[in-house]
Formats: C-alpha cells, structure tokens, sequence
C-alpha cells in the first residue's frame, strides 16, 4: 500500500494507547506494508512494462512530482537517481510507438526537455557527490546510456538533440557497472544482492538460470521484477510474477514504491519503537509469531527475496526481546567484522544505524541472560559508535537522509545499554540538537518535518538525562509544531534510502507516537 497522510494524533491519556492498537490495525489491514511511492522504480515501470495495468496513472504520477526547476526527487544530488529514471521514462514513452498518445505527447516533451536541461545544467555537474544509495553505481551509468541513446536516436522535440553524451557525475566511475558487465560475460552467477537493482543489469543477468523469482518477486522489487518478466505474452512467462506485478500497481493506483512487500521491517521497526518506550500494548500474536518465523539461521531480511542483513535482524530481535519473546541472538554474530557489524556480508563501507540497533539486541540479551558472551561484543560496537560521532554532536547513517535519525538511534542505544561508555557524548548530541531547532519548533535536513522532530525529540528525552529547565521552551515549540501539523499531509517527505530516498508510513507514525509518549513520561506535557 502506498502513502497516507502521516496523522499525529492528540495523545493524552488513553489516547496514546489507541493511537498504538490504531497502528497494529493498519499493520495487519496492509500486510504487504504502507510505503511512499518512488519516482525511480515508476519510472522504471513506465519504460520496461507500459503494458502493465495503470501505465497512465503512472504518466501522470511521473508529470504531476516534476518540480519548477525541471527535476525530480529531493533536493541537491539526491535528485539525480528519481531525474533519470522520469527523464527516460518519458522518452521511452515519446519514442516508442503506442505508449503515449497525442494528448500525452504534447504533455510529456516540455517534461523531458525540462528534464533534460536539469541533468545538463545541474544534476550531471554539481560538485556534491551522489549519495550512497542501493545500486546507484549500476543505476546511474545505465540510465544515461539509456538517456544517450534515446537522445541520439532522434530529436523528440526541438532542440533536444544532444551536442555530446551526458557526463557522468562527480566522483562517479564506471568500474562496478564494467565489472559487473565481466562477471555477466564468463556466465558466472549474479550475486543476490544485485538482484533488487536487475532492472539495470544487461540481457545476459535476464538470461541466468539462478536468479529466480521469491514469492513472486525478483529482489522484492517492481522494476526488477518487470525487467526480469519481460513479455507477460510469451510462453511459459511467470505467473507468481505477474501476480506480484499486478498486486503493486493496484496497491498504489499505479505508481510502486521500490521494495514491497515490507512487512518484516514494517513491523519490528515499529513495535521495537513502540516497545523501547513503554508503549507497546496488547500486540497479537499474529504479529510477534510473524516476526520470530522471519528468524532464520543468518537472520531476517526485509522482504523475501532480499538477502539477511544485520540490521532487520537486529530489529526483530530487538522488538521480539521486549515484548517478551526473546529468540538468542546468536544469528547476529555473523555479520561481526571483528570492529564492527555490516549490514550484510560484502558490504561497501558501514552503518552506524545497524549497529546502534544491534547493540540494543545484544544489549538486552546481555542484561537480561548473563552468562552468555554478548556483553564483550556489545561494549565493542559501543566504542565504535562513540568513535563515530561528528565533531558538532551529531551522528549520520547511509540508510536515511536525515541526522537526527541516527542521532537518535545511537544516542538512546548507548544511553540504555553502554551509559558508562558515552563519556559526555550524550550531552553533545543534547547540545547539537538543541541548537538546530527551526524558528518554528520543528527539526529537519531540507525543512522541518515531524518525523525529524520526533527523533531530535528522542535524543532530548529519550537518553535518561537529568531533566534541565531550558529543555522546557524547546519541547513546548515542538509540540506546538506537531500540533500545528497533526495531519502531517504537507510533510510527508521520503528520507529512508533505497534506490530512491521513500517514506516508510507506519514506521514514521510510530516515531512520532513513541516522542510524544516520551514527552508525557518525562513530565513535559502542558508545561
């Protein structure tokens, strides 16, 4: 299920515990999880499957996001993924004989030259690199070979011919895409974890006997799917993946978000948030059996076909281990790196998210079943995630966009399960936060939102600091701001990274439900 408006409802008393039944309902109302649509992965649709029900509504869906300067997606770099996916898209729709008719066409060619330039002028030539998001090193140099070939086939328009191929971006090479390209050519296996990118992969990946459909899903994903499919009409074509396909579109009204289902993720994410304060009452068994079953020997992993990773293991243990289902850890352990723990195996670089959630899994166990050998490799990841924090207080991740997201993962994991290791590092975080404030009383990277508010929140009250009076008028301003926007319908903004930055709707709620029950325990309301 795609988004709905983000509602923030007025707790008070027994309001905070319907609010939390409200959202295990719509857990299991929208078992396939309720998530943001993703310019990326329509635009993906809308080039490699227009024969899939709601290809016009996701025309318009790609027409109707473009913004004023001609791009797509969220500001700066973050832009250039969702830009070439809507700008080929779009092409692929002008060029290509029956995808758009006249009425469309006449829609669509003012889109791609607006669209176009933005890459030209500014996308392709900015000096802020692109952020590090799922396949996007295979993604980006696919799409502009795409885009050249498009442009260089034939006007569209006037004046949209190419003077010269468009450029890669700043601090952007072609190795991984050429090696993947080598692997592809020996007839070697394509590795699991590209498997949520195949949309961008050569026809030999599609050709491979071992990538094969999960649940109906290639890499739990549309445009992977789509690709993987090709002709529905053919003979012998998947009927699972076609089941799949048909279910996505219909859930969005046409547009699909990257990954679905999320189901796994949905649910630990938010029952670990709910639990972690207190808030988390009469959750069915329906729902915590769900979570254990997704346990396996290495772990979970967000939706099937996607591979274990550390972080939604840890989640799930984590949120399990809370409300009283505890399941030993010990799947963990595999993903220690011996400094830290990856998110999954082969992983480039490393998430201070992951391991902020793998010390509250460790850390419970280590509290409440001693005896066992958690407590050292907890206190370990504990020391790095000290280490890793910047010099003005705050913390990032590489799986959201925003600080206060890490931030406030780490800080309350330390807070509850290393205080003797912050050594001061909270009260710089406290600092950081407080300082960063909008006139408002929101918190937010690009503008204020109240997921971001909700987190700088949790840092503020959330970490067992002693209460300070000058807290008083920075969490009045932002209730206030919360209030102001309890309908949340202008604020809906995607932060969480896949192909495309998304907005994880539940998950989103639950944080903002989890602030507010902290500010009511801490003693803040109606001060």
């Amino acid at each position: 299920m795609t988004a709905a408006p983000v509602a923030v409802p007025d707790i008070g008393g027994a309001g905070l515990a319907a609010a939390g039944r409200e959202l295990v309902a719509a857990m299991l109302a929208a078992p396939a999880g309720t998530v943001s649509p993703s310019v990326y992965e329509t635009g993906r649709l809308v080039a490699d499957a227009p024969w899939l029900p709601g290809h016009a509504e996701r025309l318009r869906h790609l027409l109707a996001t473009q913004r004023v300067d001609g791009g797509w997606g969220a500001p700066g770099a973050y832009g250039l993924v969702p830009t070439l996916s809507a700008v080929e898209a779009l092409l692929s729709a002008l060029r290509t004989p029956g995808r758009a008719d006249a009425r469309e066409a006449h829609r669509l060619s003012p889109a791609v030259h607006r669209g176009v330039a933005a890459l030209r002028e500014r996308l392709l030539v900015a000096t802020e690199p692109v952020p590090d998001m799922p396949g996007v090193d295979l993604i980006v140099p696919a799409l502009i070979d795409r885009i050249d070939a498009l442009l260089g086939g034939g006007a569209v328009g006037q004046g949209t011919r190419p003077s010269s191929a468009l450029p890669m971006p700043y601090g952007m090479t072609r190795h991984r895409a050429e090696a993947v390209g080598r692997l592809l050519a020996t007839g070697g296996p394509v590795p699991e974890k590209l498997w949520h990118a195949f949309e961008v992969l050569d026809g030999r990946a599609r050709a491979h006997p071992r990538v094969r459909p999960v649940s109906g899903a290639v890499g739990a994903s549309p445009a992977a799917t789509a690709a993987w499919l090709g002709d529905p009409a053919r003979p012998g074509a998947d009927r699972a993946a076609l089941a799949y396909l048909t279910g996505a579109v219909a859930r969005g009204g046409g547009p699909v978000p990257c990954t679905t289902p999320i189901a796994v993720f949905e649910r630990a994410w938010v029952l670990s948030g709910l639990a972690r304060v207190g808030a988390a009452a009469d959750v069915p068994a329906e729902l915590t059996d769900a979570l254990a079953a997704a346990l396996g020997p290495t772990g979970a992993a967000t939706s099937p076909g996607l591979p274990t990773d550390a972080d939604t293991t840890a989640v799930t243990l984590f949120a399990l281990a809370r409300l009283g289902h505890p399941v030993a850890p010990d799947s963990l352990l595999a993903y220690d790196t011996g400094a830290h723990f990856c998110t999954w195996q082969g992983e480039d670089g490393a998430s201070v998210t992951t391991n902020a959630h793998v010390l509250e899994a460790l850390g419970w166990h280590a509290r409440h079943r001693p005896g066992r050998p958690y407590a050292d490799v907890a206190g370990r990841v504990a020391g790095w995630l000290v280490d890793g924090q910047l010099a003005d207080g705050s913390w990032t991740d590489r799986w959201h966009a925003s600080p206060y997201y890490a931030t406030a993962s780490v800080a309350v994991s330390l807070a509850e399960y290393a205080p003797d290791a912050t050594a001061g590092r909270l009260d710089r975080a406290a600092d950081w936060v407080r300082g960063t404030q909008r006139d408002d009383g929101s918190w937010g990277l690009w503008s204020g939102t109240p997921e971001e508010t909700a987190y700088a929140l949790q840092v503020l009250l959330g970490t067992g600091r002693a209460p300070r009076p000058d807290l008083v008028p920075v969490v009045r301003r932002a209730l206030a701001y919360l209030d102001e926007h309890r309908d949340g319908t202008d604020h809906g903004v995607p932060l969480w990274h896949d192909k495309d930055l998304y907005q994880p709707v539940l998950i989103v709620r639950a944080a903002v439900l989890a602030a507010r029950h902290l500010v009511r325990l801490t003693g803040h309301e109606g001060r």
